[in-house]
C-alpha cells in the first residue's frame, strides 16, 4: 500500500501541472502512472476526483470567460454521454483497460502534436461539437477523462488558445462535476477510497497553481510537444507491457 500511495502522489503532482498548464488532460497524464498499480475502479474515482479539483483551482486562477452559444453544444452531448461511460464503468477488465488507454495514447497525442499543420476542419458546426461533447461526457463516466476528444476537436477547428481554454474548461467543471456526483449516487465511490482523496487533493494542489500561472505569462507550444512526446511514449510502454498478457 505505501508503495501505491507514492505512485499516486507522483500521478497527482505531474497531472495537476500539466492541467494547470493545459486547462485539460489531468487523466492521461495521472493515468500513465496509476494503470501499472492502481485497481481500475480506483483510478477511475481518483481521476474524476483529481481532475474535477484542478478545474476548481483553474476556474479560479485562470478566468476565460464564458460563451453560453459556443459551449452549451459540448455541455449537452457531455450530460448525455456521462450515463452511457457510468453503466460501462463496472464491467472494466483491468488488462482490456490499460490497452484501450495505451492505444488512446498512442493514438491521440501525436494527432494534437502534429494537429496544427492540418487545415482547419469547418463543417458539421454545433451538431459535430455536440457529438464530440457525448463522446467526451462517456469518457468522463468511464473514468474522467473528460478533456482529449474535446480538445482534439477543437484543435482541429484551430480555435484561438483562450477560446479553447474556455470550451475545455467550462466543459470539463461541468461533466466532472456531475460524473462525481454519480460516482457517489450509483456506489461507485467506496469509503476505503476516500483516504487516497486526501493523498490526491494536497498532492495537485501547488503544481496546479504553478500551471496555471505560467499559462498566463508563456506559449504552450514547446511545453506542449513535449508533454504529448511522453504520453505518448508512456502508452506504448503500457500496450508493450500488457499485450503480451492478453494473447498468453
Amino acid at each position: 500500500m505505501p508503495e501505491t500511495v507514492w505512485i499516486i502522489a507522483l500521478g497527482a503532482i505531474v497531472a495537476g501541472f500539466v492541467q494547470g498548464l493545459s486547462g485539460f488532460a489531468f487523466g492521461l497524464v495521472a493515468m500513465s502512472f496509476w494503470a501499472w498499480t492502481v485497481e481500475p475502479q480506483l483510478a477511475a474515482v481518483l481521476v474524476v476526483f483529481g481532475a474535477l479539483t484542478g478545474q476548481v483551482v483553474g476556474a479560479v486562477s485562470v478566468r476565460r470567460g464564458f460563451s453560453l452559444p459556443v459551449v452549451m453544444p459540448f455541455l449537452l452531448g457531455g450530460l448525455a454521454g456521462i450515463p452511457i461511460g457510468t453503466a460501462i464503468l463496472p464491467l472494466l477488465d483491468a488488462r482490456l483497460f490499460k490497452i484501450m488507454l495505451g492505444l488512446l495514447l498512442v493514438v491521440w497525442c501525436p494527432i494534437m502534436l502534429f494537429s496544427r499543420a492540418l487545415p482547419p476542419v469547418r463543417f458539421g458546426g454545433r451538431l459535430a461539437d455536440g457529438a464530440a461533447g457525448l463522446v467526451g461526457g462517456i469518457m468522463a463516466g468511464l473514468g474522467g477523462f473528460s478533456g482529449p476528444v474535446p480538445t482534439l476537436w477543437c484543435t482541429l477547428r484551430q480555435m484561438e488558445k483562450d477560446t479553447q481554454r474556455t470550451v475545455i474548461q467550462n466543459f470539463n467543471l461541468a461533466t466532472l462535476a456531475v460524473t462525481m456526483a454519480t460516482y457517489f449516487a450509483t456506489g461507485a465511490v467506496k469509503p476505503e477510497m476516500l483516504p487516497m482523496f486526501a493523498v490526491v487533493a494536497p498532492a495537485m494542489l501547488l503544481p496546479t497553481l504553478l500551471g496555471s500561472r505560467l499559462y498566463i505569462g508563456i506559449s504552450e507550444a514547446a511545453f506542449r510537444r513535449i508533454v504529448l512526446g511522453l504520453l505518448t511514449a508512456s502508452g506504448a510502454a503500457m500496450l508493450a507491457a500488457t499485450l503480451p498478457q492478453l494473447l498468453a
